[in-house]
């Protein structure tokens, strides 16, 4: 939890207005939260912090690039990231993280920590699925792509070997066929 250290703001010596904060994300930050679906990060992220007089507005802007395996072919790529996140932090009677955008500390609080917002902005900006561009433009050489395709050939000649064979419908469901040329 002491590399976590690095990501608490103490705002309290800080004059009203806008600050600027630095941080360069890699690996060790996310082995603190156990996750591993990244090879390697490099993420470069800064934090401006707008102290009013009531509240503390944190604005996050993410860039760099995630190396990750594709969910296709398992080969590793880099997959650029930008991410920007708005968090409000109050003061209340007790600690509440409850809504998504706003936290609230005790009055009489010093410092936020907030190493959890920068795992959750980073986690949920990489997308759902990771298809590595090699796949989508069709220059990625991979064993893994090769069985696929011959696989998939395979199964468009078993349709076509079922084709000259006319498969018997029900006549039941053929009577509803009729309703769809009826309502034109």
């Amino acid at each position: 939890m002491k590399h976590l250290k690095t990501y608490t703001i103490q705002f309290v010596g800080l004059k009203q207005g806008e600050h600027d904060f630095q941080f360069n994300i890699d690996n060790t930050f996310f082995e603190h939260f156990e996750y591993d679906d990244f090879n390697s990060i490099a993420i470069e992220l800064d934090i401006k912090l707008i102290k009013k007089s009531t509240l503390l507005e944190f604005y996050f802007d993410a860039k760099g690039l995630v190396n990750v395996n594709c969910d296709l072919t398992n080969e590793p790529y880099d997959q650029p990231l930008e991410a920007t996140y708005k968090l409000v932090v109050k003061f209340g009677q007790e600690y509440n993280d409850e809504i998504d955008d706003i936290l609230i500390i005790p009055h009489g609080e010093y410092e936020v920590n907030i190493a959890q917002y920068i795992y959750e902005l980073i986690v949920l900006a990489m997308p759902a699925k990771r298809v590595h561009p090699g796949v989508e433009d069709g220059t990625l050489e991979s064993d893994i792509l090769d069985k696929l395709e011959e696989l998939r050939i395979k199964n468009n000649e078993a349709e076509s070997d079922e084709e000259p064979q006319k498969k018997e419908i029900d006549p039941r469901w053929e009577k509803l066929k009729d309703f769809l040329t009826d309502n034109k």
